[in-house]
């Protein structure tokens, strides 16, 4: 208690030592500063990379889930069955109630054979045409910059209308900001224009090649009206959006399970959902700022190094005045907080100049790089106390050697 009664006044003595001795004190600052900013510029770009991932992965919907026919099977004399193995009965069974962790679901539909030719007046484009159900806007999180999406009774009316992407409008319709009512064909066949999509980035993942192509570059159309065209009634793929991030799995194998009892075992399936995705992308991403931040550490151990050696000389040059300290009274324990306090105050001061330097390092990246770069609340935390750590590690050995001197020797020696 004592003791915490006189730390300001040991805060004191702390501040004008440094001052005394300001060249020492700020090489020393400045060893810690390179430190925390290496660990600060680390834990920005991964924080932000993270995010900007995350908000690319967003625009498939978070709780996507994807169902579809697995066609590898292992056995090459079994005789592979045609067919996509869902259609629309098995749709009218899944929209039950037997899948309680799935909230919303929507056929995708593409066309058979080649690529449709996609055309308005003499301008031509390469859409990727889907067919899907009222349920697919909100599922993969796209949202409508002008207009509006497919209605259920145009659905099954299986009315010639479309809902376009941005690409698609500006390849067809340059200079109209406002494309609705206009019709498009898609294999000769007329659509009217009823909604425009807002414009979605997936740069990163396309320049991985994750992305599956422009994904502004869509052109959305009924889907038994697709199926028409395909002379079937088959589904290429489940789309669902499942109750939450956690039931995903869930939602998945109790789709894949409906499935497999209503053929008996004829058709084996597989599934894919987002948040497997993004478990992923956190474990990569966790590993590579782990890494990163060890190797950023190194110069931290330097400058706790020669935080260490200068507390060192700092007690070697104060000898006399720990001697006469310890001959009038001074407890042990209040010498070895001083220069426990110094060196503290030290890298605590060097780990806020770090800390600023290297959040101005993360709006510099921003600037240049487009990227979202900010360093995370836990980031600076952990920045601060390992400041405070360094100079407790740092200053320990020399402060208690200073605190056992005995007042004699250290009188004489000084």
């Amino acid at each position: 208690m004592k003791t915490l009664r006189i730390l300001p006044d040991l805060f004191k003595e702390a501040r004008l030592a440094m001052l005394a001795n300001w060249g020492r004190s700020m090489l020393s600052m400045i060893g810690i500063a390179v430190g925390i900013a290496a660990v600060m510029t680390v834990d920005t770009v991964s924080t932000g990379g993270k995010a900007f991932v995350m908000q690319e992965l967003e625009t498939f919907g978070l709780k996507s889930v994807w169902v579809y026919r697995a066609y590898s099977s292992k056995d090459p004399h079994q005789r592979i069955r045609t067919g996509t193995g869902i259609n629309n009965n098995d749709l009218i069974a899944l929209q039950g109630d037997c899948c309680p962790s799935v909230s919303l679901i929507s056929p995708v539909v593409n066309p058979r054979g080649p690529a449709p030719v996609v055309q308005a007046g003499n301008r031509y484009n390469n859409a990727q045409v889907i067919g899907v159900n009222v349920d697919y806007l909100a599922i993969n999180n796209d949202q409508l910059r002008i207009g509006r999406g497919l209605r259920e009774v145009e659905i099954r009316n299986r009315r010639p209308i479309a809902v376009i992407g941005e690409t698609v409008a500006s390849d067809l319709f340059p200079g109209m900001p406002n494309p609705l009512g206009r019709t498009l064909r898609i294999s000769g066949r007329e659509y009217q224009v009823v909604g425009v999509l807002r414009s979605k980035s997936r740069d990163l993942l396309a320049s991985i090649g994750s992305a599956g192509g422009d994904v502004n570059n869509r052109i959305l159309v009924s889907y038994p009206l697709v199926q028409t065209l395909n002379g079937n009634s088959d589904i290429n793929y489940l789309q669902v959006e499942a109750t939450s991030v956690e039931a995903a799995e869930a939602a998945a194998d109790q789709l894949k399970g409906v499935l497999s009892r209503r053929y008996q075992g004829v058709f084996e399936y597989q599934s894919e959902t987002l948040a497997s995705y993004i478990k992923t992308t956190d474990n990569i991403l966790g590993g590579v700022t782990i890494i990163g931040i060890i190797a950023a550490s190194s110069a931290l151990i330097v400058g706790a190094i020669g935080v260490a050696g200068i507390m060192s000389t700092a007690v070697a040059e104060r000898t006399r005045e720990i001697g006469i300290r310890a001959a009038i009274g001074a407890h042990r324990s209040h010498i070895m907080v001083q220069f426990i306090v110094e060196s503290v105050l030290i890298c605590l001061i060097g780990g806020l100049a770090g800390l600023a330097v290297g959040m101005l390092i993360g709006v510099v990246l921003d600037i240049f790089t487009g990227f979202p770069l900010f360093p995370g609340m836990l980031g600076i935390s952990i920045a601060l106390c390992v400041s405070i750590l360094v100079g407790l590690v740092a200053g320990y050995v020399p402060a208690r050697r200073a605190a056992q001197m005995k007042p004699v020797d250290a009188l004489r020696d000084g």
